[in-house]
């Protein structure tokens, strides 16, 4: 699927941002070393990202292989210079009473996506390959479906993700930043479950918390549904129509060490949308009418990217580019603070054509 807006004759073609549902992921975020050498290695594979990836999804071509690959607000000064993308900045960290919604370090994001396994850890193994000497490790997550689409707390994840049409409308920018045309942001968050005092409530309190019933997946009636729960926190209205975003969430966890939890990832055309949801959740709408979720779930990685166009990344040369002063880091958002406005192709990596998977 191309976007075109305000693009005039330049046809940009989108990262595989809405690949279909799958059963296996990868998110891997790294840093960039310090030096023009490690930065030329990372310029350099943005042209190389879909041979590698063609290499990969031909030992499988029904598999679903789709591979997204993000850049933060700090990298995108050292590798690309201006123009940046309008909204791109640092994660905007949150704390509220015993809430936090942390920011972690993080230049470069991959989300790979495959119904197998093996085709995701071959395709994270070929990247590190290519950049590995460049760049440092901070978080790789490896995620899995659980029975039918439930994260690790028992309730169905991703019920009212935007389909057809509607996910292009959600997360490729068009006319407001034609520079960026067909681009996304994504904001990344690894969640731990206190699994142990999560069980001990009662299914109904669970239902209340979370704002639908476990089994079958319908959202309570508004009559018993409580403001605080985390369907209705994360709804965002504007001008009487809900703004929508993408997500792709997937359990994770290790059962020996007793980590139990879900990696959040939301696609979207503005950060802005995403950042008002976690304020709902961790500061509350209206203030202290917070997300009784987080009471068993705490945030322990928090990062914000920008998704270029294959186009872009495809067009990334070896020159060094324009050196920039990157903007300040967004102050912490406090309780009193007042809540923010929500306003194939040529790469080879994948489109927005296909099934759209639900969330």
């Amino acid at each position: 699927m191309t976007a075109s807006e305000a693009a005039g004759d330049v046809r940009a073609v989108a990262q595989p941002v809405s690949a279909p549902l799958t059963r296996a992921a990868i998110f891997m975020i790294v840093t960039v070393k310090p030096g023009p050498d490690h930065r030329a290695t990372v310029r350099s594979f943005c042209g190389d990202l879909p041979g590698l990836f063609r290499a990969v999804e031909f030992r499988d071509i029904e598999a679903s292989l789709s591979c997204v690959m993000a850049v933060g607000s700090d990298a995108w000064d050292r590798l690309f210079g201006p123009p940046r993308p309008k909204e791109l900045h640092p994660f905007r960290e949150i704390r509220a009473g015993g809430r936090h919604a942390v920011s972690t370090p993080g230049d470069l994001m991959f989300h790979i996506r495959a119904k197998r396994m093996d085709l995701c850890f071959e395709m994270a193994t070929q990247i590190m390959a290519r950049i590995g000497d460049a760049v440092s490790p901070v978080d790789e997550v490896h995620g899995f479906r659980y029975f039918d689409d439930r994260d690790l707390l028992g309730f169905v994840d991703g019920t009212e993700n935007p389909r057809g049409q509607a996910v292009i409308d959600a997360v490729l920018i068009g006319a407001e930043d034609p520079a960026f045309t067909a681009g996304s942001y994504v904001i990344v968050q690894k969640y731990l479950h206190d699994l142990d005092g999560w069980n001990a409530l009662p299914a109904e309190t669970q239902e209340r918390i979370i704002g639908r019933t476990k089994l079958s997946d319908i959202e309570l009636d508004d009559a018993v549904k409580p403001t605080s729960a985390h369907s209705e926190l994360t709804t965002i209205v504007e001008d009487g129509k809900e703004i929508k975003i993408l997500r792709d969430n997937m359990p994770f966890g290790r059962a020996a060490e007793g980590e139990f939890g879900t990696y959040f990832i939301g696609y979207s055309r503005s950060p802005r949308t995403i950042e008002q949801m976690l304020e709902n959740m961790f500061v509350g709408r209206p203030p202290g009418n917070y997300d009784r979720l987080l009471d068993f779930s705490r945030a322990v990685t928090g990062s914000l990217f920008f998704v270029p166009s294959a186009t872009f990344l495809e067009a990334v040369q070896d020159d060094e580019p324009e050196v920039v002063t990157p903007p300040a880091a967004p102050a912490a958002v406090e309780p009193s603070a007042s809540p923010a406005s929500p306003s194939d192709g040529s790469l080879g990596i994948g489109s927005l054509k296909g099934d759209i998977r639900h969330e």
